[in-house]
């Protein structure tokens, strides 16, 4: 490797623009689909018309960048990790933003925003106690709890690619499952698993963003692309604070309690991932606190700018494990160009414009990855009799009572109050995480499960 490019593989010394920017669009590119597809689908299932849904996507970019600038420079002691990591919307939050979207239905899109970011809000401030305490609470979700509820957060999303793959919305509208809905979509995987297992560099690194542009110009080509809403809007916008407003309900509050709580865990996966892959060692005690605080923090901002719940995103550490570089100012600049992107809202009404087909057919497979990422999780301890029996049963009891609970709840049959159906049987991952915590704390490890 060249002397002149040896500073791109340390943190803090100084590198060029020519140096910086072409790798700093790298993580751009690997971050952006996997950071606005959670917030196209939200606003599609909450119902927002089309002005709110651009300011939502804005502000998923601005809040990215700034959660990622907050965790770089960590202006305060243990306010950030000061690790070369970018941040953005999670997809870990999806399925319980859908399931609420559907049980608050009768109060209004811009309300559902509102339970969304209230109960964002006290989440974020229950992870920073957790952040704080984390040597004393750490111990009680191992990689076999925090594996199951990873698995199961995977599992829950792969109904909402599939309706999305049929043409999205509700099942009944019309047009639902045609054949040219298919079509986009089945292209749109094909190409990303050609991108993903045939490309190289770039092309694969980026294989989501490209597919969702093959997928794109096919949907275009179809008719089925309104590009109106890109003419109407304008160069540069920004929400003003609480524009959705906040609003707290005590089961959307249980349910994000959980998931934020699972989402520190992985985030501290995704750090020592980032370290071991480009610094050789693992994450430090100090930058692992500090990166669960600082992401607390970035939320509870976030809760009052409007932006949605944001994690570290696996994609861009998987980028520093191949290339190794770590230079600080690689992410600066690329959470400017995030923030660039967000505050020009012709961009966002762009975005808005990708065809539900498209979405689910290029995200198929982020949701694969959350899937294996926690089966990976739980195989790291052994699969002993005890730990598969937590682990099954754990995830047969979140999927199949969300399955009764919905079944009941089309029947027009009401068998538990409306704020206890919500907090646990809405999604499968709050009962999941229950039932695997639980049982994982009471049922002992015997010498052979060691």
């Amino acid at each position: 490797m060249d002397k002149s490019y040896s500073n791109l593989f340390t943190y803090d010394k100084d590198v060029s623009l020519k140096q910086s920017l072409p790798l700093a669009f790298e993580h751009l590119i690997a971050m952006i689909a996997g950071c606005i597809a959670p917030t196209l689908i939200f606003a599609g299932a909450a119902g927002l018309d089309n002005s709110d849904s651009i300011l939502l996507v804005q502000m998923s970019l601005i809040g990215s960048a700034l959660t990622t600038l907050l965790i770089l420079y960590g202006p305060i002691k243990l306010v950030g990790s000061k690790l070369p990591m970018i941040y953005g919307v999670s997809f870990s939050y999806v399925s319980t933003m859908i399931a609420l979207s559907g049980q608050f239905q009768t109060l209004g899109p811009r309300n559902i925003v509102a339970i969304v970011l209230g109960a964002q809000l006290i989440a974020s401030i229950v992870s920073l106690v957790f952040g704080y305490a984390l040597k004393y609470v750490l111990p009680y979700f191992p990689p076999l709890v925090a594996g199951t509820v990873v698995l199961s957060i995977g599992l829950s999303l792969y109904p909402v690619a599939l309706n999305y793959m049929g043409g999205g919305g509700d099942l009944s509208m019309a047009g639902w499952g045609s054949w040219q809905y298919w079509f986009i979509a089945a292209v749109t995987l094909l190409t990303n698993i050609i991108f993903t297992h045939f490309g190289k560099g770039m092309i694969s690194l980026a294989s989501v963003l490209l597919s969702m542009v093959v997928g794109y110009v096919l949907a275009f080509f179809m008719g089925y692309v309104d590009l109106s809403p890109v003419a109407n809007a304008g160069w540069f916008s920004i929400a003003t604070p609480l524009h959705f407003g906040i609003r707290f309900e005590g089961s959307a509050i249980a349910a994000f309690i959980i998931i934020f709580i699972v989402t520190c865990i992985e985030g501290i996966g995704d750090m020592n991932s980032t370290t071991v892959g480009g610094m050789n060692r693992p994450a430090t005690s100090d930058e692992i606190r500090g990166g669960i605080i600082g992401f607390s923090v970035a939320n509870i901002i976030g809760s009052f700018i409007g932006t949605l719940p944001t994690a570290t995103f696996s994609q861009n550490a998987g980028i520093v494990s191949i290339n190794k570089v770590i230079n600080k100012k690689v992410f600066i600049s690329a959470s400017i160009m995030i923030l660039i992107a967000g505050l020009v809202p012709k961009f966002s009404s762009l975005l808005l414009t990708i065809p539900f087909p498209v979405i689910g057919g290029a995200t198929i497979s982020v949701f694969a990855a959350i899937t294996m990422n926690g089966i990976r999780m739980i195989t790291s301890q052994p699969l002993s009799m005890r730990n598969t029996y937590i682990v099954g049963v754990s995830v047969a009891i979140g999927f199949g009572f969300t399955q009764v609970v919905t079944a009941a709840h089309n029947a027009g049959v009401t068998f538990m109050p409306q704020s206890l159906e919500v907090a646990i049987g809405s999604s499968p991952v709050v009962l999941t995480t229950i039932f695997a915590f639980f049982m994982n704390l009471l049922i002992p490890e015997k010498e052979e499960d060691k």
